[in-house]
């Protein structure tokens, strides 16, 4: 359930790229595993700088509220307002339907820090 197609940060976002400087950015599924049921998101605005480490929003579930931390840096492009909507379906579908924004990549030199598929099943497992 670790889609090879991704990057992944250590604070359970996954990157996508599309294109050279551009990536879409979600929850992953452990993350909303772990959260359960997904009850609120809110994200940075379309136009807003985000950094790499640095909080962009939050996700609330019927557990917790916690921080979405920023994987890379960059300029918001696109925000998923399904998912501000259906917040559950970061439940579902964290991959694809639930993805939470689309950025132009500040600093492509940030992708090298973040885990491939396999190291972050690897980092899963030991957490």
């Amino acid at each position: 359930m670790i889609p090879g197609d991704c990057l992944y940060h250590e604070n359970h976002l996954w990157v996508r790229r599309d294109g050279e400087n551009e990536a879409w950015v979600g929850v992953t599924h452990h993350a909303q595993d772990s959260l359960g049921e997904v009850v609120y998101i809110e994200c940075a605005e379309v136009g807003a700088e985000i950094k790499q480490g640095i909080s962009f929003g939050i996700i609330e579930s019927v557990k917790v509220m916690s921080d979405l931390i920023a994987p890379v840096s960059g300029t918001v492009l696109a925000v998923n307002d399904a998912v501000s909507a259906d917040p559950c379906s970061v439940n579902r579908d964290p991959y694809q339907e639930a993805w939470l924004l689309k950025i132009k990549i500040g600093d492509i030199a940030e992708l090298s820090g973040l885990m491939s598929a396999e190291n972050y099943g690897q980092y899963v497992k030991g957490s």
